[in-house]
């Protein structure tokens, strides 16, 4: 999937478009995430060992939102309609921009379950007809690309085949790194600066597939 520079670039700027998200999380949320369910599962069960029974249905629920929505981010790619990808992304700027209005509205539980909702079907993006899919949202799995890609390419496989995924991990870095910075200025309005972000993605997506 890594395979053109076209789908380097737009891998790149999803992630970037997490972090972005999971950094407003992460602070909104005060120290639980909205992309990176494997740092909820980890608070889930440290909270369960500590009797902290809230805590622990709060990540819960996290999970529980962010696998519904890439349920429903699948159905879309499974749904053979024509522009699946922008389609995915346009979703995605409705659920963010929805997630900005609520906060307006001072609705707090309705703005974070729309984010979360958005950035799991974010991971359908990239997804394969009938199977998985790249995951844009953590990069964890990049990572470990990158260092098996690196081996490869010592033992004669691809010199530089590590170079994107590193981008990536890079890419939702620096989006946590905005999006933090965004959050103490602006608070939850800061995202509507990603539902803009993913309205754009959309439109080049669309575009690419004329």
């Amino acid at each position: 999937m890594l395979d053109t520079r076209a789908n380097i670039l737009l891998a790149c700027a999803l992630s970037a478009l997490a972090g972005y998200v999971d950094g407003i999380g992460f602070l909104h949320l005060g120290g639980l995430f909205v992309s990176f369910m494997s740092g909820n599962s980890t608070r889930m069960g440290v909270s369960l060992a500590d009797g902290q029974w809230s805590d622990a249905i709060d990540a819960l629920a996290l999970i529980a939102l962010f696998v519904g929505g890439a349920a429903g981010g699948s159905l879309i790619v499974l749904g053979r309609r024509k522009r699946r990808q922008a389609l995915v992304l346009l979703v995605e700027a409705a659920l963010l921009a929805g997630a900005a209005l609520a906060h307006a509205f001072d609705l707090p539980f309705a703005a974070v379950a729309a984010i979360v909702l958005a950035m799991g079907l974010e991971n359908a993006v990239f997804q394969i007809e009938g199977g998985a899919g790249l995951g844009v949202t953590y990069v964890t799995g990049a990572l470990v690309k990158v260092g098996q890609l690196m081996a490869a390419a010592l033992t004669g496989g691809s010199r530089w085949g590590w170079l994107p995924n590193l981008l990536m991990w890079a890419a939702l870095v620096a989006g946590a790194a905005a999006g933090a910075f965004a959050y103490v200025r602006i608070d939850l309005a800061a995202i509507w600066f990603a539902a803009g972000a993913a309205l754009a993605l959309s439109a080049a997506s669309a575009k690419r597939q004329d």
